[in-house]
């Protein structure tokens, strides 16, 4: 039976101490066809000795530090495979996780993207995820401009789906994946398949989730898809409804902690985007 390749590119910095159990987990995976690429961001700490130890079993490459974004990039443009996975240092895989997701592509074989559902783990216990982060499947565009909706641990996509919308935006240090996925949802379904196959570990200090102002690059995101997107007239208009609700709570948090100048500027990137949209609302 033909098995198609899976490139899993695993950026890090920094993460000796919980790296190795992200790389086990894609080396017990039940699929067959894996290339594992892991992409060490310019590290200090024990990181090369221990990917040392996995020799042949694993491509590394090494870069002096450039964020997060850079170091995925280059992981997609070293890689081989017909999908691209991803899987963050501090998260794990279950062994189904690959071999499932490879079942939902054969049995749809228009699919371009897919992720699985996820266990979280926080401070060392097992948490159930709220309400409003349960994973939509399908055209998840308009849900997705609240909040990100998709994990890069969870997804696969086909490598053919970086040519039609490009590759994660080097000059955002956070929400790059949430820029990815609006740039994907607005053109392509995102199904989740439903069995929980990632293991996602929170509440340690350098997660790029605890990055202060992650609103900031959220309006930039949604900026950019207002002037550059071919968005339908119901994706304009709920672009257009949040951007101005989270450009308002963001520039009333500025005001609040004495960023005046901040909030100036973000509104007035607001206002003038939805004024190019054909709203004149601030």
């Amino acid at each position: 039976m033909h098995h198609p390749q899976i490139s899993v590119i695993i950026p890090t910095y920094n993460r000796a101490w919980t790296l190795n159990t992200a790389i086990d987990s894609v080396v017990a995976q039940e699929y067959p066809s894996v290339e594992i690429i892991v992409v060490d961001d310019g590290s200090t700490d024990e990181t090369p000795q221990l990917l040392a130890r996995y020799g042949d079993a694993i491509q590394i490459l090494t870069l002096e530090n450039g964020g997060v974004s850079r170091a995925r990039n280059r992981g997609i443009d070293a890689s081989r495979g017909d999908f691209i996975a991803f899987l963050d240092s501090d998260d794990s895989w279950l062994p189904k996780k690959l071999s499932e997701q490879m079942d939902f592509f054969a049995a749809n074989p228009t699919a371009l993207i897919c992720q699985t559902e996820e266990i979280w783990i926080r401070h060392g216990k097992r948490v159930n995820p709220c309400k409003h982060h349960m994973k939509p499947s399908g055209d998840i565009f308009e849900a997705s401009l609240h909040l990100c909706l998709v994990s890069p641990s969870a997804v696969m996509m086909k490598r053919a789906l970086f040519e039609r919308v490009g590759l994660f935006d080097e000059t955002l240090p956070a929400c790059e994946d949430y820029d990815l996925w609006l740039r994907i949802a607005y053109r392509y379904p995102i199904y989740t398949t439903a069995s929980p196959l990632v293991v996602k570990h929170g509440g340690h200090e350098d997660q790029l989730s605890k990055t202060p102002l992650l609103d900031r690059f959220r309006i930039h995101s949604m900026v950019r898809l207002l002037r550059k997107a071919t968005l339908s007239p119901a994706q304009r208009e709920a672009t257009r409804c949040v951007l101005q609700k989270k450009g308002r709570i963001y520039a009333k948090g500025c005001l609040k902690y004495g960023r005046k100048e901040e909030a100036e500027a973000i509104t007035q990137m607001v206002v003038r985007a939805l004024e190019e949209a054909g709203d004149t609302q601030p």
